[in-house]
């Protein structure tokens, strides 16, 4: 990706491209009092810098008047000189008035850049988060947004007024010198431009290697951060700082390279713009020896060149600045590029739950297609009722919860709620009717009140606690010294196991949805916690419709129906008596887990 955008023609296309469809972020259609002041701050841009060319004919007027004779003439050099003050403020007074009105624009154009990308991420498929790594993608965005301020402010402040005196300078140096000055000076800018391309194409592969590097060695300190406690298990700190310290050498390696470039650069553009300064002043002067020139000519030149190179000088800073500003920007545009692998049909209905009744009628799904998971799965819940799903590992359990929220598309069968297809209703209607209390719960890095309260937007204190004391923690969080101002911490890595579950428990009973998923929602309580806890879920779930994903059996033995697992199929179905009447799957797993319990017990 990133060398398509750095290299050849392609990679110009492609720069023109990105570069395109950053353009409606500085002239936003629905935005007028953006476009407004873009326009005020291109008047202010074209005052300042007539302003500022107005600078050498006061300095040339003034040198000219301290000739051997015009003594007497002196307070109009004077006034010149103040005439010459007056306009360097004049030109540093509207490029900052400039900067005010204009730093709206930048700032709405980033903030919007960015909400959009954000917006987009949320709408991408699991799979896509499951196959980035976070640290990655964040760093991405980062740059990507980061860039468009930049470079509004140099395409508008930089390029747009250095064309505008170049164009300016070659009109005096036509009128006052002659064709000869305005060729050579057009000459050296083609020349500065020229190899100041060639050159930061050059670093900008350097650079490109330096991100890429710097993206891995960001990625892999959250990923080691985010498994803080799997370090710990395996002592592999030294392990870690290793890996770490080898991916952070890379990237220094790659950093000096870059820079070091950046040397070449500066002493080339200097020998092209002093070549063309010294040879116009010496041709300034020799006019001045033979009487066609005044001494006040020589500066005029000087001065005006002196201004053109200033701009010139940040030429390649610029450029490399845009270049990479495309560069990162193609990345994240490669992210916004990204499409969703589920998606709502352009007919989609909103759900409308009335009895709650799930069915999988001959569900069949993979994540890879050589490697499919569920083969054919059937079963109906009818509203109100609740049904296990238990089997051993891989079996498919946890992918049946993920199709039912429709994180993932079937690739046969379908599945229906109340008789609608969930593949033809929205999406957002769909999850909102479905709660889940997840195996692995990962929590916000807020407070407990607010990991809570995120299960149903504008809930009050009241129900937050509601729910809380019907998930049993409720006593807990009194007890902190906070209260439900406690922080959390990174994923919620404050709280125990237990406690985690509880929170998402809380969060759920709080959604209060028609239809209810417990994945494994007890399997990180203690026995007290855990029959408090099946009390509560078992009320709630008398209500509603739910789905158990068990791995205990002891814990659905009241389920309406039973469904066992095995290698994508349902293998046996029936009530928990009826299970263990038939002597297969179901009834080894209650016989092994009643021993295991007995041993410990022992």
């Amino acid at each position: 990706m990133s060398k398509t955008v750095t290299g050849g023609t392609s990679g110009d296309s492609l720069s023109w491209g990105v570069f395109r469809r950053f353009l409606p972020y500085l002239w936003p259609a629905d935005q007028p009092a953006i476009r407004r002041r873009v326009v005020w701050s291109m008047v202010l841009v074209v005052i300042a810098k007539a302003t500022t060319l107005l600078m050498p004919f006061a300095y040339k007027a003034a040198i000219d008047r301290m000739a051997p004779g015009l003594e007497a003439g002196v307070s109009l050099a004077a006034a010149l000189v103040i005439a010459y003050a007056g306009a360097r403020f004049g030109g540093v007074f509207f490029d900052n008035v400039r900067n005010t009105v204009f730093e709206r624009v930048g700032q709405d154009a980033t903030q919007r850049l960015a909400t959009h990308v954000f917006r987009h991420l949320h709408e991408l498929s699991l799979r896509f988060h499951l196959e980035r790594r976070t640290g990655a993608v964040t760093k991405v965005i980062e740059r990507g947004t980061k860039s468009i301020d930049i470079m509004l402010y140099f395409l508008l402040f930089n390029i747009a007024p250095t064309i505008i005196e170049l164009a300016a300078v070659a009109a005096i140096f036509w009128v006052k010198f002659g064709f000869g000055m305005v060729a050579a000076t057009f000459t050296m800018v083609a020349a500065y431009i020229l190899f100041t391309r060639k050159v930061t194409d050059w670093r900008n592969k350097l650079r490109e290697q330096m991100n890429d590097l710097d993206t891995g060695a960001v990625a892999k300190a959250v990923d080691s951060l985010l498994n803080y406690e799997t370090v710990k298990y395996f002592s592999a700190e030294d392990r870690e700082a290793a890996r770490y310290e080898k991916a952070a050498r890379a990237y220094a390696n790659a950093a000096v390279k870059s820079e070091n470039s950046l040397a070449w650069l500066n002493i080339g553009q200097s020998l092209i713009t002093n070549l063309m300064m010294g040879g116009a002043m010496a041709y300034t002067v020799y006019g001045w020896s033979t009487g066609r020139f005044t001494p006040g000519d020589v500066v005029l030149v000087n001065t005006l060149l002196a201004q053109l190179f200033r701009p010139l000088d940040m030429l390649g800073m610029v450029y490399r600045t845009i270049r990479q500003g495309l560069i990162d920007m193609a990345a994240m545009f490669e992210l916004v590029d990204q499409k969703a692998e589920v998606v709502d049909l352009p007919s989609a209905q909103p759900l409308i739950v009335s009895e709650g009744k799930v069915k999988f009628d001959n569900v069949r799904f993979g994540y890879d297609p050589e490697r499919p998971i569920l083969k054919g799965v059937s079963f109906l819940v009818p509203g109100g009722k609740t049904l296990a799903i238990v089997g051993p590992s891989g079996a498919g359990k946890s992918t049946i919860a993920r199709l039912l929220f429709r994180f993932y598309d079937v690739t046969g069968g379908s599945i229906s709620v109340d008789g609608q297809d969930i593949g033809r209703v929205q999406q957002r209607t769909l999850r909102e009717n479905i709660g889940i209390v997840p195996q692995d719960t990962v929590l916000f890095n807020d407070t407990i009140g607010y990991n809570i309260a995120y299960g149903r937007a504008g809930a009050g204190q009241e129900e937050v606690e509601a729910a809380a004391r019907g998930a049993a923690i409720h006593e807990f969080i009194a007890r902190l010294p906070d209260g439900y101002q406690a922080q959390v911490g990174e994923r919620g890595l404050k709280l125990s196991g237990g406690e985690k579950q509880r929170v998402a428990i809380a969060r759920t009973l709080l959604k209060d949805p028609p239809i209810l998923i417990l994945d494994e929602a007890t399997s990180a309580l203690d026995s007290r916690t855990e029959s408090e806890i099946q009390r509560t879920l078992r009320d709630v779930s008398a209500q509603r419709t739910t789905i158990v994903i068990a791995h205990r059996l002891s814990t659905i033995v009241d389920a309406d129906e039973i469904i066992v697992l095995n290698d994508g199929r349902v293998a046996e179905r029936g009530t928990h008596t009826s299970l263990l009447r038939q002597g297969g799957l179901y009834a080894e797993m209650w016989a092994r887990q009643a021993a295991e319990a007995e041993l410990e017990e022992a």
